[in-house]
């Protein structure tokens, strides 16, 4: 198929130079090879779209480009009706399993996949984000950490830097004024106790309440309540150990989500006596 030089073409083109941006007075000035898009299987069969796209000439700066054709998106080589099809399984699946389904590569899905995060990114708004959390993750092997700050009331990742220490929040408030955020406005931050995070929100966001998350806080006191009952079972007498034997995870759990099973165990449980218990107490 092979775009013509038509009026209604190139009425709305306008000229991609930054410097020039002129809508109207642009011509064909030839046509490219045949390009190939992928597009969605018809009836089980692979199918792409063909096409020998018109160059246009900027009639104000001269410039020469590629007109985009309507069913190109953000991946050059797929149009949007796959880029569409492929973003959805790759959300449910590994990108290995995708490319499986849809008989590309992986490094093409990846492609589209970055491709499409950048393109989104860029128009992502922070003007109205007040409470954040910032946790670390590993990205690989070894000591290679990420730290991802994320919306707390929007539920959605904001950014990711490499590193773990204060310098990553330095990283995330620049990128907060890129897309119209700002500092002053953030009211609370949630973190784990890590004293270079700390370090990070007193520096950076004066304006802020510093939460340290449940999750730490919650996993702290568990190995707490854990501690006191391994000492005390290999410490104590005959009885005691016999009573803390196999009940490991009832100080673990919450009393709520116990079973019937369990909450009878902890029940038989001499609490006041055993300082596992006195711990268990203080934390519920």
């Amino acid at each position: 198929m092979v775009i013509t030089e038509t009026a209604q073409l190139w009425k709305h083109e306008v000229c991609p130079n930054n410097d020039c941006n002129a809508a109207g007075g642009i011509t064909c000035y030839d046509h490219s090879d045949t390009r190939s898009w992928r597009h969605l299987d018809v009836f089980g069969k692979r199918t792409e779209i063909l096409c020998q796209v018109p160059r246009g000439r900027c009639g104000k700066c001269g410039k020469i480009h590629r007109v985009k054709v309507p069913w190109e998106g953000r991946s050059k080589h797929f149009t949007k009706g796959f880029k569409g099809f492929s973003l959805a399984l790759m959300r449910e699946m590994p990108i290995s399993r995708a490319a499986k389904i849809t008989g590309e590569t992986d490094q093409r899905l990846w492609r589209m996949l970055h491709a499409n995060v950048l393109g989104g990114y860029e128009k992502l708004e922070m003007c109205n984000v007040t409470c954040i959390g910032a946790d670390e993750m590993s990205r690989r092997k070894g000591h290679n950490s990420l730290t991802v700050f994320a919306d707390l009331e929007q539920k959605r990742v904001l950014f990711a830097t490499p590193g773990k220490d204060s310098d990553t929040f330095r990283a995330f408030v620049k990128e907060l004024g890129k897309h119209n955020g700002h500092p002053k406005a953030i009211t609370q931050v949630a973190i784990d106790m890590s004293s270079a995070y700390q370090k990070g929100v007193r520096n950076n966001f004066g304006n802020a309440q510093l939460v340290f998350d449940k999750y730490h806080v919650v996993a702290l006191v568990n190995a707490a309540v854990d501690k006191v009952r391994r000492i005390e079972a290999r410490a104590g007498t005959p009885a005691v150990k016999e009573q803390l034997k196999g009940n490991h995870w009832i100080f673990r759990k919450n009393p709520e989500k116990l079973s019937d099973k369990e909450q009878a165990r902890l029940k038989d449980l001499d609490l006041k006596n055993l300082a596992t218990g006195v711990a268990h107490q203080k934390y519920d």
